[in-house]
């Protein structure tokens, strides 16, 4: 019995990876000129491990990198996958735990919460970059959403879009549901249970899952 769902946040709550997308492809430009697919290799990693992992050999210009990413995210547009917002009250009407769990950290969550007012209600936690040890595709930040709430990973369900975040929920040993907004349908499947567009047509896909 499913008794919790647990969402990443850019590219399943909010159709913001095409934006990261962009910003990360101009800036590997100058970075790294030879890896025409950065952006998407480092997705569903934190921002200090991107920087550990690939900017040692630029370490005079993290600061400005880091200047860019917060003018960057200032501006970016938060909107909702659709149908996002509906199905989560009705998960929460029906009695679920709801948890985020996302590699951005509490500054982006601020961005977020003055965009929507009302995001705070539609969930019951926030986890974000600071409260975990290692990120996606390591399945530490699904492990702490189920044991939040006290409950067996087999009893929460994760909803990812990236690569790396798939991984993540089948390591944590959970139903896996890939949105298919940032890659396509036929890339994900082989790492999903179910795949879907997004939550328009939430109640004939999955609804069964949670007695709906």
């Amino acid at each position: 019995m499913i008794k919790a769902a647990l969402f990443d946040l850019d590219g399943v709550v909010f159709d913001t990876e095409p934006q990261y997308t962009k910003f990360w492809d101009e800036e590997s430009k100058h970075y790294f000129p030879d890896e025409p697919d950065f952006a998407h290799k480092i997705k569903g990693q934190t921002l200090v491990e991107i920087i550990d992992l690939y900017f040692q050999d630029f370490k005079a210009e993290v600061p400005q990198l880091i200047d860019h990413i917060n003018e960057f995210e200032s501006h970016m547009r938060f909107e909702y996958v659709p149908g996002f917002p509906e199905f989560a009250s009705e998960l929460r009407r029906v009695g679920l735990r709801i948890a985020i769990v996302t590699s951005s950290d509490l500054s982006k969550m601020q961005k977020v919460y003055q965009a929507h007012p009302e995001f705070r209600s539609l969930v019951d936690k926030v986890l974000t970059a600071e409260d975990f040890s290692k990120s996606k595709p390591d399945p530490d930040c699904y492990l702490k959403g189920a044991e939040y709430f006290g409950f067996e990973p087999q009893e929460c369900v994760g909803f990812e879009d990236s690569f790396n975040g798939l991984k993540a929920v089948r390591a944590a040993n959970m139903l896996t549901i890939g949105l298919a907004t940032t890659n396509s349908e036929e890339s994900i499947r082989g790492y999903s249970d179910i795949v879907i567009k997004d939550y328009g047509n939430w109640k004939a896909e999955i609804g069964h899952l949670f007695g709906l």
